[in-house]
């Protein structure tokens, strides 16, 4: 069966695509729906200044702000109706998942199969509309505490901007499931990929720039270009990589027939966590820096002495930045693979590792491959994290090109053209059928 699907894979090509009806339906109802959400990023708030909000702005970019402008394509730059994006839906799912390993209630709806999932993903919604409401209040505070920010601060000026943000953010969600369901790819990765590229040619045009009026060589502007394409190759090599652990299931015999023994692999891979680890890493270690910015108090000189090394670039800060990446790539595999459970799972249906007695022992063999490819996997993404980090803070080149964007760019294209690809082989295997059912017919006639 792998090497029929490997051939059709191979005999892919441009007729193929031509034949795919619903795979283009499906590839132009996502392209509508991303540039309805590029349209809805340019939409400002009601009742703010906007010249004053920029100023502001610029001197906040290098916090937390930036960061967030980046993953809502430039929304918060902008303070616009998708200014909250869809890292309340994020940040809501990741607590969901965080929860359920903790509370016996939730697990057990985990295992509840697909009503289980709906009612943890009818919690996840929930958790939006709280996170994104207590979001969206702060920044209505936090614009009316700024000077000339707000043409009339007040209560109907705070609802308002709740009310327009969650709306915001609870229409971004729909959108992605949406996409999901009737498009192509995962719908929430695939709006935070599209504000990341959207910020693309800015980013690289302003390192051109750079490199024109002589504040980055020629030499230096190059050498980033070559690690930024290096970075990407070690991203789809690593995000590819699998450790394949061996499984074999027992003859069986049904009635007077005997059925030989199948064997198949447990695919795991070398970086579970995806991005998780790096999204939390950052937001973490900004967070100081933003809030003293906010502040209008005088801090003291420890304070200020230990926020100036938390700083980009500062060896303190790739100091706990690679810490905490490590920490969030072991903590997060932990929480979204069980060796447990999938030991039970496969005991239930007759499966076992060669060598390794099925049930605890499986668990424990399972959990020690983990541990030790997580290992790989988080040393892998400090490097791809902390490589792109010091040449921002060596050279200034725009965050869109960190470790992070990288990565999601990367890891959301993959995961959208083996969809399209699976697309294109059920489209070959449909069309094998109705031959095989059409010569099946002449033949009888």
């Amino acid at each position: 069966m792998a090497s029929a699907a490997e051939q059709l894979a191979s005999n892919l090509n441009f007729s193929t695509f031509a034949k795919a009806t619903d795979l283009k339906k499906r590839l132009w109802f996502t392209l509508l729906a991303l540039i309805v959400y590029r349209l809805g990023t340019h939409i400002p708030l009601p009742g703010i200044n906007l010249d004053a909000y920029a100023q502001v702005f610029q001197g906040q970019a290098g916090g937390i702000l930036g960061m967030f402008n980046m993953f809502s394509g430039g929304a918060v730059q902008r303070m616009a109706i998708f200014a909250l994006g869809i890292m309340p839906y994020i940040s809501a799912s990741i607590i969901v998942q965080l929860l359920t390993a903790v509370v016996p209630s939730l697990e057990a709806l985990k295992k509840e199969g697909e009503q289980g999932r709906k009612i943890m993903n009818q919690y996840t919604r929930y958790g939006t509309v709280v996170l994104a409401t207590a979001q969206a209040y702060g920044i209505a505070i936090g614009l009316e505490a700024g000077s000339n920010l707000v043409a009339d601060p007040g209560w109907f000026f705070r609802i308002s901007t709740v009310i327009t943000l969650v709306g915001g953010t609870m229409f971004l969600m729909w959108l992605g499931e949406q996409i999901t369901s009737r498009g192509i790819g995962n719908g929430i990765s695939l709006i935070i990929f599209s504000g990341i590229v959207a910020g693309l040619p800015n980013a690289i045009g302003n390192m051109l720039e750079l490199g024109r009026t002589g504040a980055l060589s020629g030499g230096l502007v190059v050498a980033v270009l070559f690690v930024a394409i290096g970075v990407i190759a070690l991203i789809v090599f690593v995000e590819r990589a699998q450790r394949r652990l061996l499984i074999q299931y027992p003859k069986r015999q049904v009635g007077n027939r005997m059925f030989q023994g199948d064997t198949s692999h447990l695919p795991l891979k070398l970086n579970t966590s995806g991005v998780i680890p790096a999204i939390f890493a950052s937001s973490l270690l900004l967070l100081p820096a933003t809030l003293a910015g906010f502040t209008s108090k005088d801090l003291p000189g420890w304070a200020t002495a230990i926020i100036a090394s938390l700083g980009h670039g500062q060896l303190l800060y790739m100091v706990f930045y690679a810490g905490l990446i490590a920490f969030f790539a072991f903590f997060y595999t932990a929480i979204v693979f069980n060796p447990k459970e999938t030991a039970d799972n496969l005991k239930r249906h007759g499966g076992f590792i060669p060598g390794i007695r099925p049930g605890e022992r499986t668990a424990e063999y399972i959990d020690y491959v983990l541990t030790r490819i997580t290992v790989v996997g988080a040393i892998y993404l400090v490097f791809v994290c902390i490589l792109p980090e010091i040449l921002v803070s060596r050279t200034g080149i725009p965050l869109s090109l960190g470790g992070t964007s990288l990565l999601i760019i990367v890891s959301v294209t993959l995961d959208t053209v083996s969809q399209v690809q699976g697309h294109l082989i059920a489209q070959q295997y449909e069309g094998l059928m109705k031959k095989s059912k059409l010569r099946g017919g002449k033949r009888g006639r």
